[in-house]
């Protein structure tokens, strides 16, 4: 779940959120709210808000240590960051890490931002900006392909002792897949993905907000790669990715018959 200090967010409070979790039937929840980018690299979205700024992580590791003494013995809460991995800026993002880690209970590892020749580009940012990658890879497929293995990339990197163990919404490429459909197969590269996590002993993130995201309409990554993820043992975590209160446990009802199958493997 993400906070306030989203800036692309709502204006939520973490005491919001919290009720809404309660009101949920959750028992625990994790705050991870986008880490700030790495200092030098440029926000390519037109706002720049795609993370909270390097100032402000002081204040939301504060926040989050307060909302968990208020809450504590009525619901376990997590002081956690969704992290970007960004290729070339590796040595960069293990420097965050490293200053961070040791106030973390918990963090994802996601991808976010795609190496073109013309710089790095926000991926699910807007339709838009996907047109334009495809544009600047060639092709739909060019662009799925050069996902995958930047999500690869990320489950192999070395980023230190305080490297993420989940990765996130791994085929948030297919943000958009009503809008660009696929005429090609993208499982075989999923599942190496889900082979590498393993490999890596990496949990992944069963996030639900592609059910709500009108040009995707499944949960990232669909039911057929979460069977795969069963076959090979990869833990799997729910995740809402709220961005808003309101957004906390509202996708539950659509995923219940997926937990239940799956529940040895969830936490």
């Amino acid at each position: 779940m993400h906070t306030p200090f989203c800036p692309h967010g709502s204006a939520d409070t973490l005491n919001e959120y919290a009720e809404a979790a309660l009101l949920a039937g959750l028992d625990e929840i994790s705050f991870t709210e986008h880490a700030p980018l790495p200092e030098g690299f440029h926000d390519p979205v037109p706002n720049q808000d795609s993370s909270m700024q390097h100032a402000d992580l002081p204040a939301y590791l504060e926040a989050c240590r307060l909302v968990k003494k208020e809450y504590d013995g009525h619901l376990k809460i997590r002081t956690g960051l969704e992290v970007d991995y960004i290729a070339g800026w590796e040595k960069e993002i293990t420097r965050l890490l490293n200053d961070t880690g040791p106030y973390l209970d918990d963090a994802i590892l996601s991808v976010h931002f795609l190496r073109i020749s013309s710089g790095y580009i926000c991926m699910d940012f807007h339709e838009d900006t996907f047109a334009e990658l495809i544009a600047a890879c060639g092709s739909l497929e060019a662009v799925y392909r050069l996902y995958y293995e930047t999500v690869l990339s990320s489950a192999a990197a070395d980023l230190g002792k305080w490297k993420p163990a989940r990765l996130g919404h791994i085929t948030l490429v297919r943000k958009f897949q009503k809008q660009f459909p696929r005429t090609f197969d993208d499982f075989p590269w999923i599942c190496e993905v889900i082979d590498k996590a393993a490999e890596q002993n990496l949990a992944l993130d069963v996030n639900t907000a592609g059910l709500y995201k009108p040009l995707c309409g499944e949960h990232y990554p669909p039911p057929e790669a979460l069977k795969h993820a069963r076959s090979k043992a990869v833990r799997l975590v729910y995740g809402s990715d709220a961005h808003k209160s309101s957004q906390v446990g509202a996708s539950r009802a659509a995923v219940d018959a997926f937990l239940s199958e799956h529940s040895p493997f969830l936490r």
